[in-house]
């Protein structure tokens, strides 16, 4: 039988078990981002068969330097532990890819991958490095404390990180593309004759919907330096302008991941704007948004915690918040909306309608 010391320390050991956990974390995303830049999993996922050797593995690495290939094992043992491959010691120290995995494999449907490199950016991650300073200083983000001006400021100022920023955007826009016009969503857009997606970006996810419904005018709204020169075609346009100047009138409104950037006060300017462009509940008009809605009572743990990193991401970075149905249902009915229904769960995020 266990006395209160042995109980004490099994706890201790158990507690510094996890605090060293937390001390080496940081190695988890940068070897992640290696794996990356060596292109293992794309050299996993073109390899003809399930299983590769390391040896062979190891001959596909481009420009490895030969001193370093005792460090391919080391790393790969690790990236085995994170869940990204699976590890085959009966069929001759091979590996494989998990689902994880495959998600990190470059043009994946997920984007994963360009999400990742993006949440790696030394931009952001500085961010997260001010969050002491910015609790002590008077300014509404810790981005602005580290860079002296706000993230969409600073998109427009500097190309090489709006691009990394635009390409995570665009990545994670295929995955919501490939859901809305799968059976779950699509009669989401039944009826409809036009559509604005605003901040839109690169236009991915207008494309798809622009695709799937031919009779469908698709309108991707974002600004100047988002859209570039880039023209539609057939039923796609692009227009450059600011969402809270002037919104195209249509049928419908998207808006995938745009309210979580900004405050309550801004989200209702936005979905009022939104209000005047669409025509009435009756005559089928309606905002779509595609964002999170955060569940404390969700048994997938890992879920509820990524809402919660998201939460505080949205915070530092934009002075924002992710929201719980009764703040969505708050946001709406300050707009002057008459009503709401949430669709379907998409992973991390759902499906809203709401209506004039």
């Amino acid at each position: 039988m266990l006395n209160n010391s042995n109980i004490c320390a099994n706890q201790l050991i158990e507690a510094e078990a996890q605090s060293w956990d937390h001390i080496l974390s940081y190695l988890r995303p940068s070897c992640i981002k290696c794996a990356i830049q060596l292109g293992i999993p794309d050299i996993l996922h073109k390899n003809p068969n399930p299983i590769m050797s390391l040896s062979n593995l190891i001959a596909a690495l481009p420009n490895l330097n030969p001193s370093k290939i005792t460090f391919i094992p080391i790393l790969m043992r690790v990236l085995v532990d994170f869940g990204l491959f699976n590890y085959h010691h009966q069929q001759g120290d091979g590996y494989s890819l998990t689902s994880v995995g495959r998600l990190l494999v470059e043009n994946d449907l997920s984007g994963k991958r360009s999400f990742f490199l993006f949440a790696q950016h030394p931009v952001v991650l500085n961010t997260a490095a001010y969050m002491g300073d910015w609790l002590r200083d008077d300014l509404s983000t810790a981005f602005e404390t580290a860079y002296g001006k706000s993230h969409w400021d600073y998109c427009a100022e500097e190309p090489e990180f709006n691009g990394v920023f635009n390409d995570a955007m665009a990545g994670d826009s295929r995955l919501i593309s490939n859901l809305l016009i799968s059976d779950c969503c699509a009669g989401v857009f039944e009826g409809l004759t036009s559509l604005v997606d605003i901040g839109g970006g690169t236009g991915a996810v207008a494309m798809a919907i622009a695709g799937a419904f031919p009779r469908l005018k698709c309108i991707v709204l974002d600004l100047p330096h988002v859209i570039g020169d880039r023209k539609g075609s057939g039923n796609l346009e692009f227009v450059a302008g600011s969402m809270f100047e002037k919104i195209p009138h249509a049928n419908a409104i998207l808006l995938k991941w745009i309210l979580h950037n900004w405050s309550d006060e801004n989200c209702v300017k936005l979905l009022k704007k939104c209000k005047e462009s669409i025509p009435s509940k009756e005559n089928g008009g309606k905002v779509i948004i595609i964002d999170m809605v955060m569940e404390d009572n969700c048994s997938n743990e890992q879920l509820v915690q990524s809402q919660h990193l998201m939460d505080l991401l949205m915070r530092i970075t934009h002075a924002s918040k992710e929201r719980t149905e009764k703040e969505w249902e708050k946001l709406f009915l300050d707009a002057g909306f008459s009503g709401y229904k949430i669709i379907t769960s998409l992973g991390l995020r759902s499906l809203i309608e709401i209506y004039p």
